[in-house]
């Protein structure tokens, strides 16, 4: 008996620590059998596959009910044009060339803000979330600069560098600077101490822990930068246009405002509306193809 005693003595921790171990298993159980439909199927959480063009859809319905409402008379013509009387005008405006030489200057103006924009937004960034100097000497005046919209920095713009091409462009350029360098930086900020660490236990250089950790780490918030500085690309481009400019869509579309030609402006809207889109869906087929090593919800 005095033998088995210290058996069972040794024996008692053991099974408790196995009882122990094994007890988080249960709930892993639970979950599986909770997930698992009466037909023996894994339940699936995620959103579903995507499908080609689907997006698309929204905008197809906005067009049909539009459709419907002018055709069955409840919209005023006078206050807003069906889509037939929009669609003959884009014809009519595509005819004479006067869509396509405001759209060519236009595609310019935005194309010039968007690029300076983004180069100047990468930099600033790139200098504030890799230096303490540049975070102190660059994030407060662009968090100062975010407060204030492009609208407010006309007058002085104008005051600075006129109502020619460069005050334009500048402006649009502001805008998109900001909206990159607040994704990217944040983005930088982000990136996982750890991984620094251990560029420094590898004894990685400068440019080395740049490219291998920096990089990577920073791409995803630039992206989401880049999908809004295209959209503010446009939107200061429609500002901007309203402004002692002599061609452009948002010069076009204040012309008819003056004349009530609802149906023109209505063009000008939908031309904005679709290069929105486009350059959205070019930005996100950028980025999947960038980060095709990323496995998220929307693939």
């Amino acid at each position: 008996m005095t033998d088995i005693l210290p058996q069972v003595r040794t024996a008692e921790p053991a099974a408790e620590a196995r009882t122990r171990t094994a007890a988080p298993a249960a709930p892993a159980s639970r979950e599986r059998r909770t997930a698992t439909s009466a037909t023996g199927t894994r339940r699936r959480l995620g959103p579903g596959r995507a499908i080609p063009f689907a997006r698309l859809t929204g905008p197809v319905l906005v067009v049909l009910v539009w459709w419907a409402a002018s055709a069955s008379g409840y919209l005023d013509p006078r206050i807003l044009s069906g889509p037939g009387d929009v669609a003959s005008t884009a014809v009519d405006l595509i005819r004479s060339g006067r869509l396509q030489s405001n759209v060519a200057v236009s595609l310019q103006r935005a194309g010039l803000g968007l690029l300076f924009g983004v180069l100047a937004g990468v930099v600033l960034a790139v200098a504030a979330g890799l230096s303490r100097i540049g975070e102190y000497l660059l994030d407060g005046t662009l968090q100062v600069k975010r407060a204030i919209p492009s609208l407010a920095l006309l007058p002085l713009m104008i005051l600075w560098l006129g109502i020619g091409e460069q005050m334009k462009v500048t402006v649009i350029a502001l805008g998109v600077a900001v909206v990159i360098y607040i994704n990217t930086y944040a983005s930088l900020t982000g990136i996982d101490r750890r991984f620094v660490e251990l560029g420094e236990s590898l004894d990685l250089s400068r440019l080395q822990f740049i490219r291998k950790v920096v990089v990577p780490g920073a791409l995803p918030g630039f992206f989401v930068g880049l999908r809004l500085a295209v959209t503010a690309s446009w939107l200061g481009l429609v500002v901007v246009e309203q402004v002692n400019a002599t061609k452009g869509l948002g010069y076009m579309m204040f012309q008819a405002q003056l004349y009530a030609q609802s149906d023109v402006i209505i063009v000008g809207l939908v031309v904005y509306g679709i290069f929105g889109f486009v350059s959205d869906a070019l930005v996100r087929a950028a980025e999947r193809r960038v980060l095709s090593w990323r496995r998220t919800l929307a693939d």
